[in-house]
């Protein structure tokens, strides 16, 4: 598999926070700060089935990831949403370094990990981000946090966008 395939998605996806998704049908606005920890589990539980498909390694075509590697981004995007809220709790304002997942999937060798242990780390990913929400309440909601491409977030609305990543990814491996 050649990661180089795959062309590299420069959207904004914020606005996702403002209507739904018409691909997935995810409505951020419709999701409390209550909601968040629950539906972190929720929206990462069917990793495992996925990842227990015989073609799980396979892409749909050349440009699009395989379900090993949506799942592999999957894990990783919990570890670095879990990362940013504890970085806008512990600094109003937090500056978030840039990701490009795409080099993170080329450098970590998405598409050639273990499904098995690929499906072990995500649930442990999950609840470092459920943690990093559990609990939260007040003025901790409103801590704010801005992006490397200008785009600000505050607790809250940094948890519904990373909802949507994970719901839509499984809107994406059709699971």
């Amino acid at each position: 598999m050649v990661m180089s395939d795959i062309v590299p998605d420069g959207k904004d996806w914020t606005w996702t926070l403002e209507r739904a998704c018409p691909d997935c049908g995810f409505e951020a606005a419709n999701v409390t700060g209550d909601d968040i920890a629950g539906l972190v589990t929720a929206y990462t539980e069917p990793w495992s089935d996925v990842l227990a498909r015989a073609d799980v390694a396979v892409r749909p075509d050349p440009t699009t990831w395989s379900p090993l590697e949506y799942a592999c981004h999957v894990r990783d995007v919990c570890d670095l949403f879990a990362a940013r809220v504890r970085l806008m709790l512990d600094e109003d304002g937090a500056r978030f370094a840039n990701w490009d997942q795409n080099v993170t999937a080329v450098e970590s060798a998405y598409a050639v990990q273990s499904p098995s242990v690929v499906a072990a780390e995500i649930p442990a990913a999950a609840r470092r981000l459920s943690e990093a929400y559990a609990g939260l309440s007040g003025e901790q909601w409103d801590r704010r946090g801005v992006r490397s491409n200008g785009s600000e977030f505050t607790v809250l609305s940094l948890g519904r966008y990373a909802l949507h990543d994970l719901a839509h990814h499984l809107w994406d491996v059709r699971a």
